[in-house]
């Protein structure tokens, strides 16, 4: 999928492939080919359109991971806008998203009977369902359901529409929500082939929640961009990763950080699918990767392991590492990969490399704003670039690394604390599988930090043992005050940590 010339059709941008290539596979499923998946797109458009959805109508998408998540996505993006929704939302959460997005339908699997169809029926939002068919290609799908009205606009979308709309976390303030053009996607497309150099020979194995930029774009979109297969997964499962490795064969997979370091221990008990994968390279976005888990994955699988800065307004890529011979920097998000990346003073001065400020972004794949929003889009598109809220240094050869969210600091009494430099330095202590260091409140200081522990299996640590280690390491206001260890985590719905609020999850302060 590229930006270049509106003459080529739709379903030839988004499944480029040769006729008989692989593009959707599953597992114990025959493989649909890119011919399949644009004949696929057709009728899909065709079938919308006779139900009355058109350019510019909005489609909630509520399926489990899987092929069938991953063809819908491109099939009705291609005739509509699509909002793929997180399967395990509340009806509250339905409720606010669905009405939010101002959906024309909603579109859930045949037998689907939970909170999404009861939601929607109560707010008057037609219902349209997704049959597959025994025997056929993964992917493969027809609609079921009664029109819902006369199409606006018929046919293949253009560059300009919007192709998808998702909400960001909302985990300090009300989620906002982010319309991404088919232009947007093609350009993140694009930019993530040329970073991984993908050709039509090269497989994704996708564990990735697929309501989620980083599965949509990084997993589906830019393999079938680059004329490559994508194995779709049901969804992450450490206990089934090596099967899945052994029978797609792929030549990648991205994750978030979480997931690689539950991959990891399981290595050792799969020696014969470990002996026979032969991954061309791992990414790793949507967080940050502790340099020893990169290092870690590196001996494990053989390869190099390639992290990546992302988020949803970039619709995905913004930075990344390089493949050998490019240069590949533990603990850095890499160099721009697509838009121009800059690290940003208050008063919008650009800074140097070395000095510490937002990280900044404009590019092709970047949003055009937040629907909705106006408040949000004058401080986000300030001084002429997309402020992304991270905190970030450019070095020497441009290569950035972010220290932090803004709203994640910890600020101890005016001391301003990266809680991803205590992480990098807790992640060394040898019995620590996993950290996430975050504010706790204090009745005098206003914060404090805190951190919160996984340890090894078979390994053991008391508090007082993490903190003794902290204190060599950190100024004695960097150490943690207070250190929970837990056999795990909570995590958000893509699997990643996350800071802001676990102080009250765990109940401190």
């Amino acid at each position: 999928m590229t930006t270049s010339a509106k003459s080529i059709d739709l379903a030839h941008r988004l499944a480029p492939g040769a006729e008989d290539a692989p593009a959707i596979a599953a597992p114990e499923r025959t493989a649909l080919s890119h011919g399949g998946l644009r004949r696929l797109i057709h009728e899909t458009v065709a079938r919308l359109n006779g139900l009355g959805i058109g350019r510019g109508d909005r489609v909630a998408i509520v399926l489990p991971n899987g092929p069938e998540m991953a063809t819908a996505f491109i099939a009705v993006a291609a005739g509509a806008s699509t909002a793929p929704l997180n399967p395990a939302y509340r009806a509250d959460e339905l409720d606010f998203y669905l009405s939010d997005i101002g959906v024309k339908a909603i579109l859930v699997g045949k037998d689907e009977a939970g909170p999404s169809v009861e939601v929607a029926e109560r707010l008057g939002v037609p219902v349209l369902r997704l049959a597959a068919p025994d025997g056929v290609p993964a992917g493969v799908f027809t609609i079921e359901g009664d029109p819902v009205g006369p199409p606006v606009s018929s046919g293949l979308a253009e560059d300009g529409e919007t192709a998808l709309l998702l909400h960001t976390s909302g985990t300090t303030s009300r989620p906002k929500l982010v319309p991404l053009s088919h232009a947007n996607l093609a350009a993140s497309a694009a930019h993530i082939g040329a970073t991984l150099g993908l050709i039509p020979a090269d497989r994704c194995l996708n564990i990735m929640p697929l309501f989620h930029i980083h599965g949509l774009i990084a997993a589906v979109l830019s393999s079938l961009a680059a004329g490559g297969s994508v194995f779709c997964t049901p969804g992450f499962n450490a206990l089934r990763f090596f099967q899945w490795l052994s029978e797609a064969k792929p030549s990648w997979y991205t994750a978030v950080p979480t997931m690689h370091q539950a991959i990891l221990p399981r290595a050792a008990r799969n020696p014969e699918q470990l002996a026979e994968a032969k991954l061309r390279f791992i990414r790793s976005s949507s967080a940050s990767l502790p340099t020893q888990v990169m290092a870690e994955l590196e001996a494990t699988f053989g390869c190099p392991v390639i992290e990546s800065y992302g988020m949803t307004e970039a619709a995905h890529q913004m930075a990344s590492n390089r493949l050998p011979p490019g240069q590949r920097k533990p603990g850095s998000v890499g160099a721009s990969a697509g838009p121009e990346v800059a690290v940003m003073a208050p008063d919008g001065r650009l800074l140097e490399p070395g000095e510490i400020g937002e990280i900044v972004i404009r590019g092709p794949n970047v949003t055009a704003g937040y629907e909705k929003n106006p408040g949000a889009n004058a401080s986000a598109f300030a001084h002429g670039w997309f402020h992304t809220g991270d905190q970030g240094v450019l070095d020497e050869d441009s290569y950035l690394r972010v220290t932090g969210r803004l709203k994640e600091i910890i600020n101890r009494g005016g001391e301003k604390i990266s809680p991803l430099e205590v992480d990098g330095v807790l992640m060394d202590h040898p019995a620590v599988a996993q950290v996430v260091t975050f504010a706790m409140p204090h009745d005098k200081l206003g914060e404090e930090v805190a951190a919160a522990i996984v340890l090894r299996e078979g390994q053991s640590a008391s508090e007082a043992d993490i903190r003794g280690f902290a204190a060599t390491r950190l100024a004695d206001f960097k150490v943690p005050r207070k250190v929970v260890i837990l056999d795990e985590i909570p995590k958000g719905a893509t699997g990643k940590l996350q800071r802001i609020g676990l102080a009250a999850k765990l109940g401190l302060g």
